[in-house]
């Protein structure tokens, strides 16, 4: 192989894998399937599932046209094979050329065929038909998670090409080429694997890795995999609805902060409780707006002698947080390089700055 041919090739090689995985150069660039059709494919967050219809099939479209592009580009690269020329090339030329044009006339194919009948017949679509079971249509819903992933509380992590998606009726998985649906009040999730990595682009420190397997009592809805690093774990245990099984083999490492929230609770648990006044209703936690707010800071650390500013003072703010928000709140006023302080400390309160300690955390009752 010649010089031309042989620079060209490994160009071409690296940009196809750049191309279909994708780094951070390639996407802050605007090399990617979503930006250079992002005319044609519209609003991910206006309509989620319109958009990955459209945006798995142009993918699939575009990537079998690589082996075709490697093709035209060898016939600039390296004119003296005459490649423009079918009928004067080699054999292994010519049947690389028609496997290529099949490739893509097949996928062409595919794609024509999905989008029949407003894509009925895409393997998203079939998906939805599956769930959308009498009294409810595929349509229905279509619109029932597009309406759920425009809320700000879902849960989302994962890279570009493995994206998992969490809101509060689905558990959803986007891949390349699909979109995998499960209904949450219908499927299992099991924690199937852990991975230890000792360098993450993310972090300094090692990162470990869960798979979850997400299983459908649907018999029409395939299973699929899920992976997310430890730390959202516990963000994502909060927002499934049904308890997540583990097996025996798995250990889950948690982070600084969840040993300590953890911690938190137990020792307000043993604070004395906080009975609300007769007729005085609890309003949500304005932290997460989605539980209760059923923490009231009441001075229990009564301190002896002359006043000091460093005392814990009287908070006369009503109910407004939740226990797990008050704890995340405490964890973030802390000094994170000195955890062994954090018990013992005193934070503002979030609402009125008085000072407090976690003595003065009580439950409502």
């Amino acid at each position: 192989m010649e010089s031309p041919e042989l620079s060209f090739t490994l160009a071409y090689i690296v940009f196809c894998l750049c191309f279909v995985f994708t780094p951070n150069e390639f996407r802050s660039a605007g090399l990617t399937i979503q930006n250079l059709f992002s005319s044609w494919l519209g609003s991910e967050d206006v309509a989620f599932v319109q958009f990955h219809i459209r945006r798995t099939s142009v993918t699939m479209l575009v990537h079998s046209a690589l082996p075709l592009g490697y093709y035209m580009g060898m016939c600039v690269a390296a004119p003296e094979k005459n490649l423009g020329y079918i009928h004067q090339v080699s054999d292994s030329w010519r049947a690389y050329f028609l496997l290529s044009i099949c490739l893509q006339l097949t996928i062409l194919t595919l794609v024509i065929y999905w989008s029949q009948h407003h894509w009925h017949n895409h393997p998203i679509s079939r998906g939805l038909q599956a769930h959308g079971r009498p009294p409810y249509s595929a349509l229905s819903v279509a619109s029932n998670i597009n309406t759920e992933f425009r809320r700000i509380d879902k849960f989302a992590t994962g890279a570009p090409g493995a994206r998992v998606i969490v809101t509060d009726s689905w558990v959803l998985k986007v891949t390349t080429y699909h979109v995998y649906m499960a209904l949450q009040n219908e499927c299992h999730v099991t924690v199937t694997e852990s991975r230890q990595h000792q360098l993450s682009p993310d972090s300094s420190s090692p990162a470990q890795i869960l798979t979850l397997r997400v299983d459908s009592i649907n018999p029409a809805i395939r299973h699929f995999d899920i992976r997310l690093n430890s730390t959202e774990y516990a963000e994502l245990r909060d927002k499934l609805h049904a308890p997540i099984r583990n097996s025996a083999n798995v250990v889950i490492h948690q982070t600084i902060s969840e040993l300590f929230l953890e911690t938190f609770r137990a020792q307000v648990d043993l604070n004395e409780p906080y009975t609300l006044p007769i007729g005085q209703e609890i309003e949500a936690c304005i932290g997460c707006m989605q539980v209760p707010a059923n923490t009231k800071l009441v001075r229990l650390c009564h301190t002896e002698g002359t006043f000091d500013e460093s005392d814990c003072q009287l908070c006369m703010c009503r109910p407004m947080w939740c226990l797990s928000c008050m704890g995340r709140w405490f964890a973030s006023r802390q000094d994170q390089q000195r955890p062994e302080t954090w018990l013992s400390s005193k934070v503002p309160c979030p609402t009125c700055r008085a000072k407090f300690c976690i003595l003065d955390v009580s439950v409502v009752h």
